[in-house]
Parts: structure tokens; C-alpha cells; sequence
């Protein structure tokens, strides 16, 4: 068994409480999937492609966040709200809704499409949604048909055989920036709040061009 999770460290690190379930879940397992596809993302673990606090998950919010700005695959909620609390062998991520953010118990589930614009939400906490998908309660429809048909078991995780790429890292940009762009070439955008997509889109291709 690997050691108890220090969560006060791990908690001020997020700045975040975390739910009692995903404690409670990290106290029951070590680090490993379930059904040979799910991973829950844990502080301990000494792969930063499943750490809780990796800079896989980072870079994971930095994608959702721009893809949510540019229009692309948008998320069901605010960006900012979503937490990664674990993920696929296929690509898909798995995410905390971090509403309402002082009352962690509250926090529902999202998923989203490795490589497309689908997303599906999940009413109640990580543990229950592990037990609904791994009983079949539940269906995700970005996850495979078969998931169920072999071996659901939690199997401990071999660091040694699971090393996927990092997500690309996304650059920031200022959106003071775009909205200068935009209006010196004719866009009417607002002062503040969302760019739309098609100003960022058109930006994005002018300097490409550049």
C-alpha cells in the first residue's frame, strides 16, 4: 500500500478542499485504473500524466479553456469549474464540476470526447460514477461498447508501460490583444467578456499569415 495522501498540502496546492468520496476512494486503492481504461488521478502517483497535481492536468484545463474560447468543443460549463480528477486509455478526460467550490461534496462529473465535440455530464461524485459506468447503470457514450465485457477489476498501475504524451501546450494570449486587432481591422467586439469565435478564428489565420 502506498502512504496516506497529506491533503492539507495537496489542498493548498489546488486551493481547493477536495470531496470525502475521492479521499475515501485513495485511501481504499493504490494508483492504478479500473477495467483496464479508467484512471483516477492521484497526488501520489509518480507518473505526471495521472498525478492530481501534474502539469498533464494544466495543460488539460489550458485546452479546454481555449477550446472554449475559439468555440471549439465547447464545455457544458464554465471552463474555470472544471478540475481533471481522472481519465481514459482512450484520451478522454475526466472532470470534477467544482460548483458550488466551498461545498466539494456538491461536485458533479464531466467527460469529455478524446477527438470529438461531444460531452457528457454525470449527476453525483466520482465514486458513484465509477460504480455506475463499472456496473452498467450508467453508459458514457464516448467510452467503447464493450468496456464491460472483460476484466472490471482495479488492477495497481505499472508505471513502466504507460507514458502517453503530454497535451500540446497552449500559449497564452491576451485578450487585449485580440480586441486591439480586432477593431483596427473592423470587427465589433465587445469591451469585456467573451471574444466570439470567429474574431478569435480570424485573428488566429492573420497571424499565421504574419
Amino acid at each position: 500500500m502506498q502512504p496516506p495522501v497529506d491533503w492539507e498540502s495537496v489542498e493548498s496546492v489546488l486551493q481547493l478542499r477536495l470531496p470525502e468520496d475521492y479521499k475515501q476512494l485513495t485511501a481504499a486503492y493504490d494508483p492504478g485504473r479500473f477495467a483496464n481504461f479508467l484512471w483516477v488521478y492521484d497526488p501520489r502517483h509518480t507518473s505526471v500524466h495521472v498525478n492530481l497535481l501534474g502539469p498533464a492536468q494544466d495543460r488539460t484545463r489550458a485546452q479546454v479553456r481555449d477550446d472554449y474560447a475559439r468555440g471549439i468543443y465547447p464545455a457544458p460549463v464554465d471552463p474555470e469549474l472544471l478540475l481533471p480528477c481522472g481519465g481514459t486509455d482512450n484520451g478522454e478526460d475526466i472532470f470534477w464540476i467544482t460548483d458550488p467550490k466551498d461545498d466539494p461534496d456538491a461536485w458533479t462529473i464531466a467527460v469529455n470526447e478524446a477527438r470529438g465535440p461531444r460531452w457528457y455530464t454525470f449527476d453525483g461524485d466520482l465514486t458513484q460514477f465509477l460504480v455506475a459506468v463499472l456496473s452498467g447503470t450508467t453508459t458514457v457514450p464516448q467510452f467503447p461498447g464493450g468496456l464491460l465485457h472483460g476484466d472490471i477489476d482495479f488492477k495497481p498501475s505499472r508505471l513502466d508501460q504507460w507514458s502517453p504524451p503530454l497535451p500540446p501546450e497552449t500559449t497564452p494570449v491576451s485578450t487585449d490583444e485580440i480586441r486591439n486587432w480586432a477593431r483596427a481591422n473592423g470587427y465589433d467586439v465587445p469591451m469585456r467578456g467573451r471574444i466570439p469565435a470567429e474574431v478569435r478564428h480570424a485573428w488566429e489565420q492573420a497571424r499565421k499569415s504574419d
